[in-house]
């Protein structure tokens, strides 16, 4: 690989691989499995019998590429961030949702954080607090400030963030990816490119060789993702329980008469109005819940600063880690039982990493170092300066700490925060299943878009119900704050471990660092997070093992959905139809071809389904226009409008069968009706068309102006918007020095130009009419959607399991799942489905 400049630009140059093809007299380039066309694709497929006997010579062109690839090469640039160039007045808008959405979680940590450790390991002098404070403190600094902040934050795919957002980056910089639907193609998308390629290091090179040569790292990438994902999922359910039981147990401090039971009540009842509201959407709510959180904050730095002068400013002493020392040496194993309540003052930290999507990295940096972080510190050590004078209020330490006449307004307050809190992971849970599904790990749901201006802010109803269901379960089963607390540490420093480890991963891979920095965040983060990890393990029996069970049961779900939609694409893959069949049949198709357009929709990226040969043998007709339509998400946030759809023709321009694949990013909303995805996608079709004829003449134009094929395949070389280098022997854009002139332009151009003298040309022209008149015909026929739903079911020689997954766990989910094509609203009349079954 090399770098080269291109508008002041700095990108990606592909090296190049020349390669040594047939050509025929006409131009046509044949490939060495005897396919003319481009590379692996063919962009003219122009293969009809009568080329047969041609005559053939060598001659050495460009490197290998599909067609696909040069579809691809049609966009100028890259497709920009929602948070990009906004005014100052956004900017304060958003630094107020960002309190209200990522920051509720870590914010009201302070009402249960010393109440847990306090549980493990009792006061028994100042020395005691001091130790617990200085945990607390560099527990701060540690894991939400250093990691999460000032290194995880950077590790966003174009500002997406997450545990599948990682996945992602790593997938589109190394082929990890288990499902076997990856197009060279997918490279050339504008936002797959990385920002900062350095592939001359041996260092990324050999873990990259080794990462796409090994299925063992693959599996074990991907079950580290899923089991990341689920303990984001589990948070979502056990944060809600913790925030606002813990909030409204306050209650017990102002009033004498109020048991537990009656705090499970209210809480019940405040967790079911925080799940019906939340479809209203993170703008709404955020800019509501935004100011109450900084009056949250506010209301914490107050109260620590009147502690810390009332009672005991010696906790300052606190920021000397040697008391750390001192608080394991007096409490021992104790010490090392509260080590899980300590890790509750960072649970939030991975929120502001999966919640990115919603807001900019500088919006969530700067708002959490000059605003939370301080208010944070300030609450705990005021705490503190209370127990230091107090220790026998540790139970219920923020409320005991709070003045008696500020006591009302701040347990307002707080259970307003702590129901903002809930909804910090819940929005987290809904960014990490959209991500999922759209990289094939996760059933598809729907999902609603709440925002008409950031894509990324979305209400999934299913999951929201289900995780409300749940947290009553736990908030009913388990009451007590302790054991809520043992299961809220184990989810919460799964997701870190999971992250801390995928991010060294990008380090090595995309960052491309000094090997001591990774080494020194992998020993110091890794180490520290095992440290709690085997605290909270120990107290597994507590009520740890029910967030765990269920974080099994979503991964089991994941992985079984995953393994599923794996053996069917390959299944399919193996089972596709013959492009010889295709040929004996002719350009009938063996049938009758009725006017219009047949939409068939399949996860096949390449070859012809074997579902359309169902479709051949069960229809009495089929249109008359065939196009294979493939809805496919790749591991990009976003694929800009101009490089949604490819083509290719799947057979001889009599045949008038094309295939086209649809491309998203798994931040991508797919809101467009079916008549307005018809008109896109019919448009883009008659581009590519238009883009073929051009290219014909422009080989036909080369062959008249050189004077020989050698010199002239050596002569022209052309360098894409992307960087690419390629040979003019294969056929590519005619208007690539201009990429800003539409492609509807330059067909026009002829038009205006002097009449062609060549009599090629002006057939070419006429061709090119016909071809375009018979389209518009079709589409006034009318556009109908032809749905194969293939099935897989497990041989009858399969292992048991095998069997048990496929037959019953897999073909349930598949059952229940929403259909893709309930995204098109496409009304029964245009609709025809066959369905197919397949033995794996």
């Amino acid at each position: 690989m090399a770098e080269g400049s291109s508008n002041g630009r700095l990108v990606s140059v592909d090296s190049m691989e020349f390669r040594w093809v047939y050509q025929d007299e006409e131009g046509s380039e044949i490939d060495n499995d005897g396919n003319p066309g481009v590379g692996e694709g063919d962009l003219t497929l122009r293969d009809s019998d009568d080329e047969d006997n041609t005559e053939q010579r060598l001659i050495r062109t460009g490197p290998r590429i599909d067609s696909f690839d040069v579809e691809a090469l049609e966009v100028p640039g890259a497709q920009r961030n929602d948070y990009e160039d906004v005014t100052l007045g956004r900017r304060i808008i958003l630094a107020f949702q960002a309190l209200g959405i990522v920051f509720g979680d870590v914010g009201t940590s302070p009402l249960y954080t010393f109440s847990v450790m306090f549980s493990k390991a009792p006061v028994e002098g100042n020395e005691d607090v001091l130790g617990a404070l200085s945990l607390v403190l560099y527990t701060l600094i540690l894991i939400p400030l250093i990691k999460y902040v000032f290194i995880v934050l950077w590790a966003n795919d174009d500002g997406e963030g997450g545990t599948f957002a990682l996945y992602s980056l790593i997938c589109r910089h190394a082929k990890a990816s288990l499902l076997p639907n990856q197009l060279p193609s997918d490279a050339r998308i504008s936002s797959f490119r990385l920002k900062v390629p350095s592939p001359e290091l041996e260092r990324s090179l050999k873990i990259k060789e080794r990462l796409e040569t090994s299925l063992t790292l693959k599996k074990l990438l991907l079950m580290l993702v899923l089991a990341g994902t689920s303990m984001v999922i589990a948070d979502g359910v056990v944060t809600p329980a913790m925030s606002v039981i813990s909030a409204v147990g306050g209650l017990k401090i102002g009033v004498s008469g109020v048991t537990q039971e009656h705090v499970v009540m209210i809480s019940v009842a405040f967790l079911i109005i925080l799940f019906s509201v939340q479809k209203y959407g993170t703008s709404k709510v955020g800019l509501i819940v935004g100011p109450a959180l900084f009056i949250w904050f506010c209301s914490l730095g107050g109260i620590g600063i009147y502690n810390l002068v009332k009672y005991d400013t010696r906790v300052l002493r606190a920021f000397n880690p040697v008391h750390i020392y001192y608080f394991f040496k007096r409490n021992s194993t104790n010490a090392w039982y509260s080590l899980g309540g300590c890790l509750l003052c960072a649970t939030g930290s991975e929120a502001m990493f999966a919640d990115l999507c919603y807001f900019s990295v500088r919006s969530v940096q700067l708002t959490f170092v000059f605003l939370v972080l301080p208010c944070l510190l300030l609450g705990y050590l005021g705490q503190a300066a209370y127990l230091m004078a107090n220790h026998g209020d540790t139970t219920q330490a923020f409320f005991s700490s709070v003045p008696s006449g500020a006591f009302w307004p701040v347990f307002l307050i707080a259970n307003v925060a702590a129901l903002i809190a809930s909804r910090a992971m819940t929005t987290a849970t809904f960014s990490c299943i959209k991500q999922s599904t759209a990289l094939g790990c996760f059933p598809r749901l729907k999902i609603i878009h709440t925002s008409r201006k950031f894509m990324g802010q979305i209400y999934i109803p299913v999951i929201n119900w289900f995780l409300l269901a749940l947290t009553l379960v736990l908030v009913c089963t388990i009451s007590s704050i302790y054991e809520i607390g043992n299961a809220y540490g184990i989810a919460e420093i799964g997701v870190m471990m999971m992250s801390t480890i995928l991010v060294t991963l990008v380090m090595l891979l995309i960052w491309q660092i000094h090997i001591l920095i990774v080494l020194s965040f992998a020993i110091i983060f890794l180490g520290l997070e095992l440290t709690f990890f085997s605290s909270i393990l120990w107290s597994v029996g507590d009520g740890s093992w029910i967030i765990l069970v269920f974080a099994v049961v979503i991964f089991l779900i994941m992985y079984i959905w995953n393994y599923g939609s794996k053996i069917k694409y390959e299944t399919e893959v193996k089972q596709k139809m013959s492009m010889d069949l295709l040929r004996e049949l002719g350009p009938n198709l063996g049938t009758v071809r009725a006017p219009g357009i047949g939409l068939l929709y399949n996860e096949l990226a390449k070859g012809v389904p074997a579902i359309f040969g169902h479709f051949l043998t069960t229809l009495p007709a089929v249109h008359s226009m065939i196009i294979f339509v493939c809805i496919k998400y790749v591991p990009v946030p976003v694929v800009p409008q101009s490089e949604r759809f490819l083509f290719r023709r799947v057979c001889p321009k009599s045949y008038h069968i094309f295939r086209c694949i649809a491309r998203y990013g798994y931040k991508d909303v797919r809101k467009e009706n079916h008549q307005t995805f018809e008109q896109l996608l019919i448009e883009s079709l008659e581009k590519f068309i238009r883009r073929e004829a051009q290219e014909r003449l422009l080989e036909s134009d080369g062959d008249g102006d050189s004077d020989s094929e050698e010199e002239h395949s050596f002569s022209k070389v052309l360098i894409a918007p992307n960087g690419s280098v390629y040979s003019l022997g294969v056929p590519l854009l005619a208007n690539f020095k201009d990429t800003t002139k539409s492609f509807s332009e330059a067909s026009t151009s002829d038009e205006q130009s002097e009449t062609p003298t060549n009599p090629s040309i002006s057939d070419a022209e006429q061709s090119l009419e016909k071809e375009l008149s018979f389209i518009r015909k079709a589409k006034e026929c009318g556009v109908v959607y032809l749905l194969g739903h293939g099935n897989i079911r497990a041989r009858k020689d399969s292992w048991f399991i095998k069997k048990l997954v496929i037959n019953y766990f897999y073909a349930f989910l598949r059952k229940n799942c929403r259909r893709g094509v309930a995204n098109l609203s496409v009304s029964h009349s245009q609709l025809m489905q066959v369905g197919m079954t397949y033995m794996v």
